[in-house]
């Protein structure tokens, strides 16, 4: 996949789902992995010709693991012309030495993000982009139905009302396989996780399960994403905004 068909789709949620506004200040997530990147180099292109004028800022949270080498990130997004911050912390040590949790995810999700918005609030950002993919999405929905017997997925838009941060998925149209494709294709400078439960989660094993269910029957994950859609046609309709609040 190369940049423009990236640019497209990202540019379709934006103005599906209302996404930015004229004036905006927008945090990136950073963890260095395929997605993140994608997503920071998406809305960097996006920029450029948008007609609503918009600002970007990188951050990274860094859970303190060892063997996390970001010189790549840095050198990308200087050339970039992004601001990017590395907000250090020891959220690795509190969840899996202090705590020792057996389900370390939830925790860490937490503290991360309770992190990452600190810093976007010093920055004076309103926004942030997170680079949840359709499979992300799929994935969540399905997490949701096995281990909460509820139909959840994320929204396009969340309006969180403790931190008054405006949260943006720009990728959702997009599949994993694109992504992969487009950083190959790219040469992009992905950064491995170093946290120690990486690939052995309740999402990975559900992963597997929709490669598997995609493999056996054609179409299906597109054909969920879209009842996704239909099913939340109202709840994520831009003039519904109100409903889309969340209170973390």
């Amino acid at each position: 996949m190369d940049l423009q068909r990236v640019l497209s789709q990202t540019r379709k949620a934006v103005d599906d789902f209302h996404m930015i506004e004229e004036g905006d200040k927008i945090a990136i997530g950073i963890s260095g992995g395929k997605d993140s990147l994608t997503l920071l180099l998406a809305l960097k292109g996006l920029q450029r010709f948008y007609p609503k004028h918009f600002d970007l800022y990188a951050v990274t949270v860094d859970l303190g693991f060892k063997d996390l080498d970001l010189d790549k990130i840095v050198a990308m997004c200087k050339e970039l012309e992004v601001p990017y911050e590395v907000v250090k912390t020891d959220i690795g040590k509190i969840v899996f030495e202090d705590r020792k949790e057996s389900n370390p995810c939830s925790l860490c999700a937490n503290l991360r993000k309770g992190a990452l918005n600190d810093a976007i609030l010093r920055t004076g950002c309103n926004k942030v982009a997170y680079a949840h993919h359709k499979d992300d999405m799929v994935e969540t929905f399905l997490l949701s139905m096995i281990y909460e017997g509820r139909f959840h997925t994320f929204n396009p838009v969340t309006y969180l009302d403790r931190t008054g941060i405006t949260v943006i998925r720009p990728l959702m149209y997009m599949n994993e396989a694109d992504v992969i494709g487009f950083v190959n294709k790219n040469n992009i400078p992905v950064v491995k996780s170093p946290c120690p439960a990486d690939g052995h989660t309740k999402r990975e094993y559900v992963h597997l399960l929709l490669q598997r269910l995609n493999h056996e029957n054609p179409g299906v994950k597109q054909r969920m994403f879209r009842a996704i859609l239909t099913m939340n046609q109202d709840a994520w309709n831009p003039l519904n905004f109100e409903k889309n609040k969340e209170d973390k």
